[in-house]
């Protein structure tokens, strides 16, 4: 009966809806379209009903490539670590705490997103960093080692001078490390803690470890969609820390990022790089979701204003003087596709054209009718910047509007080839370059 008077409701609310079309393909790039705000009582909601991967299914990829399954039947796989031996580390993890409901929508939309998930792998636990190894060469893993158990929420990893780092949701970790380990003795020295809290609306803290391997940029996403939990809910948050990874003093390395994630800094320079969620319920063509290089000190509008000048209506009091210096993204990735992973090609086994892009993990939509995102999408890069229009890489992920998968994390092995992590799937994909029928363009 709950589910019942739930759905009814939902679809009351929808009915209130205002459509607006923009232009297929105007929302890329350093100039997207940005229709006005629209507003309703309850936000345009598709949601996909998952159904998971069957026997010998695969998401799809272009002519000339290969996909195929890394481990399956995980539980939910969100990052993936290459180490230079050829193991792979797959962080497996779920949010367990609920929010708390503060608007009589929330009810709604919880019921919503609980439909998004899949059984979760039923006889595996999450919460864990698994060691996945391929002793054959055949490109499946015939290893499998739970390497790092009970963690809080983890999400982010990386590896750098014999530390192994893992941002839980609450906690920097540090773990001494080997390549080659199969197992970790002993407990983590806590670098620093992180925001957490009873609301923890953005869970998932994403990392990058700077080039020298001093320091390490820590993704910590908002408390709220626009500071509607107030905006003391939001300290320290909303933003990417710089942390040292020896004494753990941090500092606010950037803000107005709403939910920053695939943090990973451009081959061969200092320049970091991200994805960004952006904020929702202004319609389905409003915000766009943007890859951009991030600025030390640089402020990126959220709350009060988002591509750089452009005001949020409702939030009140504004803040005039942080908008007047909001730095606008590089590149939109269009809006509400969800952008969780990012990674740039430094293989050599994908074409030319490949070298230097960045590979975006679309986890997908969820504020719009049509369903968007659900993809690997690749950008070219043409002097250390985003140029042309993103291109669908890896597809299929959704079928007949049932999602089969969603993509997470992205990363590059020592072969060249694209891992991804697919956390309803419960799968890391293994994209590889098998022939060359024509040159591939971008």
């Amino acid at each position: 009966m709950k589910k019942l008077t739930l759905l009814a409701a939902t679809a009351a609310l929808a009915a209130c809806r205002q459509e607006q079309a923009i232009p297929d393909g105007s929302q890329f790039g350093a100039n997207p379209n940005l229709p006005n705000p629209v507003m309703n009582l309850m936000p345009d909601v598709h949601i996909p009903t998952v159904v998971g991967w069957k026997p010998g299914e695969t998401p799809t990829v272009p002519s000339g490539f290969t996909i195929a399954p890394v481990a399956s039947d995980l539980a939910n796989p969100r990052r993936i670590l290459p180490l230079p031996n050829g193991d792979i580390l797959v962080v497996d993890s779920k949010k367990t705490a609920p929010e708390p409901v503060t608007r009589p929508k929330d009810v709604i939309m919880g019921f919503l997103f609980s439909q998004a998930h899949g059984s979760g792998g039923p006889k595996r636990d999450s919460n864990q960093v698994i060691l996945l190894r391929d002793s054959n060469g055949d490109g499946k893993a015939d290893v499998e080692r739970v390497l790092i158990d009970k963690l809080d929420a983890p999400f982010g990893i990386g590896y750098s001078n014999g530390q192994l780092y893992i941002a839980e949701t609450g906690a920097l970790l540090a773990y001494p490390f080997t390549p080659g380990q199969t197992a970790i003795a002993g407990p983590p020295r806590k670098i620093v803690d992180l925001p957490e809290g009873p609301i923890n609306h953005h869970w998932t803290k994403d990392l990058a470890i700077s080039p020298d391997g001093t320091k390490i940029l820590v993704g910590v996403g908002s408390n709220s969609n626009i500071v509607e939990r107030g905006i003391e809910a939001e300290t320290n948050r909303a933003a990417i820390w710089e942390v040292d990874a020896k004494t753990g003093a941090w500092r606010m390395f950037a803000s107005g990022l709403r939910n920053p994630n695939g943090l990973t800094f451009y081959p061969g320079s200092n320049r970091l790089y991200a994805v960004i969620n952006e904020r929702d319920e202004l319609g389905p063509d409003l915000v766009p979701d943007y890859l951009t290089s991030v600025k030390d000190g640089g402020f990126y509008g959220w709350p009060y204003s988002y591509y750089g000048k452009h005001l949020d209506p409702r939030v009140m009091p504004q803040r005039p003087d942080l908008v007047a210096r909001a730095i606008p993204p590089d590149y939109a990735l269009s809006s509400h596709v969800a952008p969780l992973g990012l990674t740039f090609y430094t293989g050599a086994s994908f074409p030319a054209a490949f070298r230097g892009a960045a590979l975006v993990g679309e986890h997908g939509s969820w504020d719009r009718n049509g369903l968007h995102g659900y993809q690997i999408a690749v950008v070219r890069f043409e002097g250390g910047k985003p140029v042309g229009n993103p291109r669908t890489f890896v597809a299929g992920f959704v079928k007949d509007g049932k999602a089969r998968g969603r993509p997470v994390g992205v990363a590059v092995d020592r072969t060249g080839a694209l891992l991804i992590a697919d956390d309803v799937g419960n799968t890391v994909w293994r994209v590889s370059y098998a022939s060359k029928p024509k040159p591939a363009k971008l």
